[in-house]
């Protein structure tokens, strides 16, 4: 078999096993197992890039960050659906539909779920994907194609070669996934989603589609736009031809012979409404017979053949007993009611959260008080309202803690946030999260330790800080028992030689790895990339008053003057301490402004400078630069091009698409060999690095302009040495949901 033929083969296979898991869910094989044959795809792939197709599977997260969508007109347009909360009104829906169709017509009705998502349309030509739209204003959409493609549950590719194929439905949330990314919101002190409608619909117009891939969408396809080459001539046809095809339709779907059944069966549904994995809001009840459908019409917005049916919302009232506070793993301080038990959505709730300090003054919510709570997405028990009515006469505001209620440390709302948070590193409800970050990819990369893992440790006491990792006993961690959910232990085994390995990685891994993985506010990767660059190492950083110094000239420039003289004096003092600061690297450029004040841009900007030196005066760091010089760990920035030197001395490279390697590999070898990266193509740009899938708006441009193009064959030849062994290629199961923040108790 040839590698054309193998390529084939995987990428049918894998399709198979993707239908199998992420829409039949019945897998078949292990996740190793999978994770084995999306790798040999990968591998051959890259050995062959010209049998690279954009539906092959390894193609889904690809393409680049985007500032701003294309428009879409939709032909024919996507309507909404007529609504109603009456029975009556189906009643007259069935009249209309005898009333304007000819006496000899017959149809049946057919009655599925209502999802509460974001409507898509997904165009595929020749059984390929080539564009998806959200449904806008149903005239006009945003071109989400990017985004789309990281949905699993979303075939790039479908067996049916008709020329044009336009399938329409709704793309979600998971309760699960909901609940996760609230939670996820709220301990990193932003306001968490409504509901998972918003947050499916905020997620799908990201502009980076890597972003997208790391959301728990899903999608349910029970619709058609344009046909060409393909007729249904019911429903119900239609979605057992697309669940053939492998799409994911209605997980529920009943045949009414007529309204009677109906009113059946929408009374069925929504006794079922709690036990699926998305939020249903409704029954869509429909006309089965195509053909009708000319003959119904429809109104400006809606098809005459088919109406929602709203269930009303579910509620329910309760007193609140007491507030408590619980510190999350980044040091956020979330408010909890304590609820006296009340029945809702199919399950009791003792407690509902109540977000955040703002939350509780904006609602006027106190202890003693009546409430009224629902469940967020049908998971998250929330206080929504106060009874005012109900309200004891001696019931006073909260009052938020000043200190955190597990550490007793000081607490403080950081720029920009919502969020109050306890911002003493060494708290303990901080301890799990602290390590997952420590030893995730993009920080030390100690990949064996995974979330429950690192819980583990740290419940069993064997880690309280992750520099501990580096005192854990090899023998008694490959002893370590893992309990499952199902109450099944497991020893760590090999995987603690793996953990060995990584360590003695991380201790040569660059200064801004290493800061990135302390988890210091405000300093994400980028941000510790710039900040590491003007120090010799780790340890220099400490008695340094750089960041003063940064802080000090942005405080200048903030300054009012009301003479010339003052003026003049003030220009002078900026100007002197932009220079000393260009001498330490820090200067981005002369800006060509008018104003002195402006003219100086800085790399570190004054939010940057603010956290480090507050996190470098800490009595934390000072325990942990003792703490690495005794573990003989001192991490120093990337080493710089010397200027001038190097095969790619002097030339400016822009980078699109999906490589072998993260960007981050390509960015370090284009600068270790004397050149420089660029966010975006311009007549100055000397090469566009393009991957697979290449974004279009660089690549346009770059062909637009006459840019020379590399592949990483030719990139690598530049440098003249051979191609880096790529990284493991992703998994292609989802990551794990973390357990609902109140499950245990709803």
């Amino acid at each position: 078999m040839n590698a054309a033929e193998r390529i084939q083969t995987l990428r049918d296979t894998i399709r198979r096993h993707d239908r199998l898991y992420y829409v039949e869910a019945r897998p078949e094989i292990p996740d190793a197992e999978y994770d084995r044959l999306w790798e040999e795809l990968a591998a051959l792939e890259r050995a062959n890039p010209s049998l690279i197709t954009p539906d092959s599977p390894t193609q889904r997260v690809s393409g680049e960050p985007t500032g701003k969508f294309a428009k879409v007109r939709h032909d024919p347009p996507m309507l909404s659906l007529d609504k109603t909360y009456d029975r009556a009104a189906l009643a007259q829906f069935d009249a209309f539909l005898r009333a304007k169709l000819p006496g000899d017509a017959v149809w049946d009705y057919v009655v599925e779920p209502k999802i509460d998502g974001l409507s898509v349309s997904l165009l595929y030509r020749h059984g390929s994907l080539i564009r998806a739209a959200t449904r806008g204003n149903g005239i006009e959409g945003d071109d989400v194609t990017a985004n789309v493609r990281t949905i699993r549950s979303i075939p790039l590719a479908i067996p049916c070669d008709a020329p044009t194929v336009e399938i329409r439905g709704e793309i979600y949330m998971t309760r699960q996934g909901f609940a996760a990314l609230n939670r996820a919101e709220e301990e990193a002190g932003h306001e968490p989603f409504a509901n998972p409608r918003n947050a499916a619909a905020g997620s799908l117009k990201l502009l980076d589609p890597r972003e997208v891939a790391l959301r728990p969408l899903d999608a349910v396809l029970y619709a058609t736009g344009g046909l060409e080459g393909v007729v249904f001539a019911t429903h119900t046809e239609m979605t057992r031809t697309f669940a053939r095809w492998g799409l994911r339709t209605p997980p529920w779907q009943r045949l009414c012979l007529g309204i009677d059944q109906v009113m059946e069966a929408i009374d069925e549904l929504e006794r079922l409404r709690h036990a699926f994995p998305f939020e249903i809001d409704g029954a869509v009840v429909k006309v089965n017979q195509r053909a009708l459908y000319p003959l119904l019409g429809a109104t400006a917005h809606a098809p005459s053949s088919a109406r929602a049916y709203k269930y009303a919302p579910e509620q329910a009232e309760t007193r609140l007993r007491a507030i408590t506070v619980q510190v999350g793993r980044t040091g956020v301080l979330t408010p909890v009611a304590e609820l006296d038990p009340v029945p809702l959505a199919g399950s009791v709730i003792a407690r509902a959260t109540l977000h955040n300090a703002d939350y509780l003054r904006a609602k006027d919510i106190r202890v003693g008080d009546w409430v009224e709570i629902s469940k967020h997405g049908d998971v998250i028990p929330a206080v929504d309202r106060v009874v005012p009515a109900k309200r004891p006469a001696d019931a006073v505001p909260f009052p938020f803690p000043e200190r955190c209620p597990v550490c007793g440390g000081p607490v403080e709302r950081l720029d920009g946030e919502v969020a109050i948070r306890c911002v003493n590193p060494e708290c303990p409800a901080q301890r799990v999260g602290r390590l997952e970050l420590f030893v995730s990819r993009n920080a030390l990369d100690v990949s064996a330790i995974g979330g429950r893992m690192a819980e583990a440790l740290v419940q069993a006491g064997l880690v309280t800080t992750p520099l501990d990792l580096w005192g854990l006993d090899p023998a008694r961690l490959a002893d370590f028992r893992l309990v499952g959910d199902d109450g099944s232990e497991r020893r760590f085994g090999k995987k603690a030689a793996e953990v060995a390995a990584a360590l003695e990685r991380a201790r040569l891994l660059p200064l801004h790895r290493w800061l990135f993985a302390l988890g210091i506010p405000g300093i994400g990767l980028a941000a510790a990339r710039i900040v590491a660059a003007p120090f010799a190492s780790f340890s220099a950083m400490a008695g340094d008053p750089l960041f003063r110094d940064v802080l000090a000239f942005y405080e200048a420039t903030e300054r009012k003057v009301e003479t010339k003289e003052a003026r003049d004096l003030l220009a002078g003092e900026i100007a002197t301490r932009a220079h000393a600061l260009a001498a330490r690297g820090l200067l981005l450029r002369d800006a060509p402004s008018r104003d002195f004040r402006a003219r100086f841009l800085l790399t570190v900007k004054p939010e940057m400078a603010r956290e480090m030196e507050r996190f470098l005066r800490s009595d934390y760091a000072r325990r942990l630069a003792a703490r690495l010089a005794a573990l003989g760990i001192d991490p120093a920035p990337e080493a710089p091009a010397t200027p001038g030197t190097g095969p790619l001395a002097g030339k400016r490279f822009v980078i699109t698409g999906t490589l072998s390697q993260p960007r981050e590999t390509f960015e370090r070898l284009i600068r270790e060999n004397g050149g420089s990266v660029q966010s975006s193509v311009s007549r100055k740009t000397d090469y566009l690095l393009v991957g697979a899938d290449p974004g279009g708006g660089k690549f346009d441009k770059a062909q637009a302009l006459g840019t020379p193009q590399l592949d990483e064959a030719a990139f690598h030849a530049l440098l003249g040495e051979a191609p880096t062994p790529p990284v493991a290629a992703p998994t292609g199961t989802p990551a794990p949901i973390q357990d609902d923040l109140f499950g245990d108790l709803a």
